[in-house]
């Protein structure tokens, strides 16, 4: 086997990006089918605001600290869900998730979620109700549903993170996905 530098104009490198492999596709259609309901429905706002919350969770959950699983996502969601509805209604009051881990995910997640002048969250507290009960829902079905680990919701988040096809960084990123240490300014082709 040989690996042969690529430049990023590559044939075989761009037609391995624009036509992935069969268990690529069907990845990406099973990612789309568990996604889609949970987005639908969401106004515009929210729909951003869904994102900026996966975003900050798989950039907390790849640190490694706090320890970070389904479970965790779960936890955190439904505590913070609960503390802006109870805010909605004029009362401050913080729930506190059941897990030392998801206490901490959440106070992580906490101050990312509050307005550059740093009064009162982003968006509304219904918008940020309604977005963590469909992270909470999403992260307590991904087990199932995905048929994955511990970890299959936080998997799909990753997995949602990498850039597509036609994205800036794309023509510098490797064929096979993740960013697994790899140098990513020169992309190799593996020959059997």
């Amino acid at each position: 086997m040989a690996t042969i530098q690529c430049p990023p104009d590559c044939n075989y490198l761009v037609s391995a990006k624009t036509h992935p492999p069969a268990t690529v596709q069907r990845q990406r259609e099973q990612d789309a089918r568990f996604v889609l309901p949970l987005v639908a429905g969401l106004s515009p706002q929210q729909y951003q605001l869904f994102f900026l919350v996966q975003r900050a969770i798989h950039r907390l959950a790849e640190t490694g600290e706090p320890s970070v699983d389904d479970a965790v996502v779960q936890d955190t969601a439904r505590a913070l869900a609960a503390t802006y509805e109870t805010a909605s209604k004029g009362i401050i009051y913080e729930h506190r998730p059941s897990s030392l881990h998801a206490e901490r995910l959440a106070h992580e997640l906490k101050p990312l979620l509050k307005a550059s002048d740093g009064r009162g969250p982003v968006a509304s507290e219904r918008d940020l109700v309604e977005v963590f009960q469909r992270v909470e829902r999403a992260a307590g079905q991904a087990k199932t549903t995905l048929r994955g680990n511990n970890r299959a919701y936080l998997d799909l988040v990753a997995r949602l993170m990498q850039p597509t096809p036609g994205d800036s960084d794309t023509a510098t990123s490797d064929v096979a996905g993740p960013r697994d240490g790899r140098d990513p300014e020169n992309p190799r082709i593996i020959v059997p």
